[in-house]
């Protein structure tokens, strides 16, 4: 076949942007380092004593939305209201759970129905009742006809009374010191902090006993094992650097503080998306910078959720296609802020590198394999541009992968076995070989979803649950956690990772 002559001039043009976007996710990793040797070290024993008998420290409403719970919210509530805080109130959202979630609550907790009204006015599906407890806990249970988890957070933030909010997944396992540790930067900075965002962790194959992470180790399933490294160069490398700057765009809906007064002023979290998580903070960095509010949005490694990641393909799948889509979607919703000089660092840094690499840089990769395949097979690509690519793809891959596990063994260890660390180290390097390729289709799908303007939907989540990883294996390693939430994820549109 005829070699086709602009050819190696495209593949070329798609090795530079590639190699251009894997560079800049690179220097972005070694910022993280910095960035983290530089972070306060987290809150000592005796620093959180004192903290837990200080007004000075912000009061928390920890919001959980719940459907269909019936079967874990016991446990979830007890261990949220086990979080060590010196004021903080936990309410459930029963977004019109079909089981018995809300009979459950009112059994367990001695409820009784409240005539609570909301401080809020953020428009939301009908409130059936509040229910508050009998006994002197810090409980509020709301119950309310179904508008999916933004919806119900709304509805929790209309209903709560102190000065921040968290807004967390009812079943996944917050470390009982992470509320404190997670207000750091709202006691260092009071007036400017808006939002921060704690590190989410792989929780399966953890050892786990009465709802506390005991012991942490790298899950069996290989799938697993390869998203303990994505989130790692998610979290320790790209939002560790963009909060450096103060561009963080993402705070992950399984666990993140705002300041309930300025979610408010700008209506709380928006309905019409899959990414409401990240919409709402680039939402709060615009009305900030618009009306000349100081603002900064911040990310805590030492503040951690524990989650558990899918195991299959076919949910990994859908979680990935609506991590795209809401990435999209968001952007979309404030094209106005892309390079603007007049929002700062987010409008200069932050968003151009969601677009750059995030967006586009997947669909260009993509389009990368997809044309030097054709090209090899039709001759009009040698072997050696072919390998270039290839190569460049892979390598920038690895170092990528296994520079974020190094960052995570140099500052905070939390895989501190060898045999971890190698079991990291080898998903780290197989990953570029099926999986990376994988996730950019399902990338692309989801790009194709909001560009075909097809329906909404999150799917089911299915979840192993924690039960069955309570028995203790060898190469575990103790966890700082003590007493967060043991629960199975349920199976709704309430799991954003």
């Amino acid at each position: 076949m005829h070699a086709i002559p602009f050819y190696p001039l495209l593949e070329s043009a798609i090795i530079g942007y590639v190699a251009l976007v894997n560079a800049v996710s690179f220097v972005l990793m070694l910022i993280g380092y910095f960035a983290l040797k530089k972070e306060s070290d987290p809150f000592s024993a005796s620093e959180i004593e004192a903290l837990l008998k200080s007004p000075l420290v912000p009061s928390v409403s920890i919001l959980a939305p719940a459907h269909n719970e019936e079967a874990t919210i016991r446990d979830s509530v007890r261990a949220m209201l086990r979080l060590r805080h010196p004021k903080h109130e936990v309410i459930v959202v029963n977004d019109g759970s079909k089981d018995n979630t809300l009979h459950a609550l009112i059994d367990e907790f001695r409820l009784y129905r409240s005539s609570r009204v909301p401080l809020g006015d953020i428009p939301t599906r009908r409130v059936r009742g509040v229910y508050e407890s009998r006994d002197p806990i810090p409980l509020v249970v709301i119950d309310k006809e179904n508008g999916g988890k933004a919806d119900a957070l709304n509805c929790g933030i209309n209903y709560s009374r102190h000065d921040l909010f968290a807004a967390v997944d009812a079943d996944s396992i917050i470390e009982r010191d992470a509320l404190l540790q997670i207000s750091r930067p709202f006691l260092e900075r009071e007036a400017e902090t808006m939002a921060v965002g704690g590190m989410v962790r792989v929780v399966n194959d953890c050892v786990i006993e009465h709802g506390s992470v005991l012991a942490v180790r790298t899950p069996r399933n290989v799938l697993a094992r390869l998203q303990i490294v994505e989130y790692l160069r998610a979290f320790l490398a790209g939002r560790t650097a963009l909060s450096f700057f103060n561009s963080l765009l993402v705070i992950s809906g399984a666990f993140g503080v705002f300041r309930r007064s300025v979610v408010v002023a700008i209506g709380g979290y928006r309905c019409d998306t899959v990414g409401e998580d990240m919409e709402l903070v680039v939402r709060l960095h615009r009305y900030c910078r618009e009306h000349k509010i100081p603002c900064r949005i911040a990310f805590i490694s030492d503040s951690v959720c524990w989650t558990e990641v899918p195991e299959s393909l076919r949910v990994l799948r859908r979680q990935r296609v609506r991590w795209q889509r809401g990435c999209l979607e968001s952007i979309l919703f404030h094209k106005r802020l892309i390079g603007n000089w007049r929002f700062g660092s987010v409008g200069l840094l932050g968003v151009p590198y969601f677009v750059t690499c995030e967006i586009l840089g997947p669909l260009i990769e993509l389009i990368g394999y997809l044309i030097t395949c054709f090209g090899l097979i039709t001759g009009s690509l040698g072997a050696s541009t072919a390998l270039l690519f290839f190569g460049v793809s892979a390598l920038f891959g690895f170092l990528l992968s296994i520079g974020s596990v190094l960052l995570e063994e140099l500052t905070i260890c939390k895989y501190p076995n060898s045999a971890d660390f190698l079991r990291l180290a080898m998903v780290a390097l197989l990953e570029n070989f099926g999986y990376r390729q994988i996730t950019l289709v399902w990338r692309l799908q989801g790009i194709l979803q909001v560009v075909l303007k097809k329906q909404r939907s999150w799917g089911e989540m299915e979840r192993r649950g924690f039960q069955r990883v309570r028995a203790t294996a060898p190469h575990s390693t103790h966890a700082h956690s003590e007493e967060p939430t043991e629960a199975r994820k349920p199976e709704s549109e309430h799991q954003a990772v």
